[in-house]
Formats: C-alpha cells, sequence, structure tokens
C-alpha cells in the first residue's frame, strides 16, 4: 500500500473533526476524497502530510509513520492545500528555486525547468505570481508540490475559482500526472471527480461512508434500490403499480410513472407481466442510472 491511515481521530475542544476513519492508497490510485464542508477532508489531508497530528489513529506513506514534523515522511509527499500560499513578490522561476531549496534538490535549476514544462508555465515563468490569473497560480502550486518528485500527491480543491478552460486544462495535467503517482484529490466538483477518479472516498461528520469504485457506487442497490420508470398506453392506479412485487414507491413522472424498488429488487420483469395480465401496452420502460450527486446526497444527508 501507497498510504495507509488507520482509525484516523481527530477533535476541536468538544467538536469530533474525524471519527475512526480508516482506508488505504494503492499505488499508482487516483482517488477521489469527498464530504460536505466540515466534514473533516482538509483535517484528514493536513494529518497524511504531516502537518497535524491525529488524535488517535496512525497514517503510515510507503511504510513509514507519519507524525507531526517528520521530515522522512514530507519528502514522499507534495501538497497543494486549498488556499495555495504563494509568494505574490515572487518571480515563478525564483519562487520555485527558493522552494527547491527547501528540498535541497540536486541540480535545482535543471528540475525547476522540467517542471516549468510539465505544468505549462513556460510564458509566465519570468512573470511576478501576483500578476497571474488563478489558472497559472494553481500551475504554480502544483509545479511547487511536484518539485521533489514526491511518489504521493494531496491535492485540496486544486480546481476552485477556475474558469472552463483553466478547469479543463488543470484536469488534463492532474491525469497526467497521476499515471506515476498515488493522488488523493478533493473537490466538490462532483463532474470533475467523475472525469478523474475511478474509486471514491466519501466521509460526512468524519466518518467514512463510503469507499468504492466509482461505477459499483452508482450502481449499488444497498445505497438506492433500483429507479424505473414505465409509460403504459393507458392510465394507471398508483395503486396497482405498488402491488408488483419489490415496488416501495410509484409516483407520476411526466406522461409515465417512477418505481422505486428494494434494494436487491429488479422490478422490469414485475412491470412487463403487470402490463401483459392488466391489458396494456409498455411504452417504454427504462431503468434510471444514478449519478455520483444524487448517491452523494443520499450518503451525506442528516
Amino acid at each position: 500500500m501507497s498510504v495507509e491511515i488507520k482509525e484516523v481521530t481527530k477533535s476541536y475542544g468538544t467538536q469530533k473533526a474525524l471519527d475512526q476513519v480508516t482506508f488505504s492508497l494503492r499505488n499508482g490510485e487516483l482517488v477521489g476524497f469527498l464530504g460536505p464542508n466540515g466534514a473533516g477532508k482538509s483535517t484528514l489531508m493536513k494529518i497524511i502530510t504531516g502537518y497535524l497530528p491525529p488524535d488517535g489513529g496512525e497514517v503510515w506513506v510507503n511504510g513509514i509513520r507519519v507524525d507531526a514534523g517528520t521530515v522522512e515522511v514530507k519528502r514522499l509527499i507534495g501538497y497543494l492545500p486549498e488556499n495555495n500560499p504563494l509568494y505574490n513578490d515572487l518571480y515563478v522561476t525564483e519562487y520555485l528555486e527558493f522552494a527547491a531549496g527547501f528540498y535541497q534538490i540536486d541540480k535545482p535549476g535543471q528540475r525547476v525547468r522540467e517542471m516549468i514544462a510539465a505544468t505549462g508555465l513556460e510564458r509566465e515563468q519570468h512573470k511576478m505570481i501576483g500578476a497571474l490569473s488563478k489558472g497559472y497560480r494553481q500551475r504554480v502550486g502544483l509545479a511547487q508540490a511536484l518539485l521533489h518528485d514526491p511518489p504521493v500527491l494531496i491535492l485540496d480543491e486544486p480546481t476552485t475559482g477556475l474558469d472552463p478552460n483553466q478547469l479543463g486544462e488543470i484536469r488534463s495535467l492532474i491525469k497526467e500526472i497521476s499515471r506515476q503517482k498515488t493522488v488523493l484529490l478533493s473537490s466538490h466538483i462532483l463532474q470533475e471527480i467523475e472525469a478523474l477518479c475511478r474509486r471514491v472516498v466519501i466521509i460526512h461528520k468524519g466518518k467514512l461512508v463510503a469507499d468504492s469504485d466509482l461505477a459499483h457506487l452508482k450502481e449499488d442497490t444497498l445505497v438506492q434500490g433500483q429507479q424505473v420508470f414505465a409509460e403504459f398506453d393507458k392510465p394507471v392506479s398508483p395503486g396497482l403499480l405498488q402491488n408488483i412485487a419489490g415496488t416501495t414507491l410509484a409516483v407520476p413522472d411526466g406522461k409515465g410513472w417512477l418505481l422505486q424498488a428494494e434494494p436487491g429488487a429488479d422490478l422490469r420483469p414485475g412491470i412487463f407481466r403487470f402490463a401483459v395480465d392488466s391489458g396494456l401496452t409498455l411504452l417504454s420502460l427504462t431503468e434510471k442510472r444514478q449519478n455520483l450527486e444524487e448517491v452523494f446526497q443520499m450518503l451525506t444527508r442528516n
């Protein structure tokens, strides 16, 4: 395993920010990390990177236990925090060379040039950071996080505030980076997670509520039973539809009906038999697929 998080707990006074959170990241994974505001995402990221100690539990990175202030572990991790703190009065190249000094990188000038090329900063490298657009500032933050070539990359809301063009460019950059590194990506933009990640981890009120392959999570009938849209050629009583085996709810939906199933039930054969037995023509029968937004809302409702 690249990163192991074991029963991590953290409280701020009487408020428990993290409650026995456990999951792991395998080498080379790009994992989406989701949760509502205040769920504990940033707290856990700070604990993984060694900036904040947990009250209980352990974090291991490439077999080394993380303790606050441990330099050895920080060499293994690149971190882009949500607010992306940068020195606005420094030039891009100047700032990256300054950061390279902290990592004691051999041939820092060469490494800085490599990162400028990798993050698409060639045209902006001689500008002051304060004069850059938000998108290019994010690129500088990514370049800084990658300077020491860490095997693990922690990205906390890396695309916040970007316009659509910048968003696409940073997504492409993250996807390219993930081909060689383990990446934990936190974002409130669920479409971004769907576009980039195969696996998602969701926390709510400090607790782990989901850790699954994205495709499986959206199809998981334990999260929500099957939903089916059916349209008939004649009016139908909702009471009759709810008598179909496995149906928990039948509500009008446009010209047809939306039927909700019990977890694990498939309503489609029963709907077909109901139509035949009732002398109805079944005009359409469609299984409704959940998207990540729907799953997220179900898992994080109070």
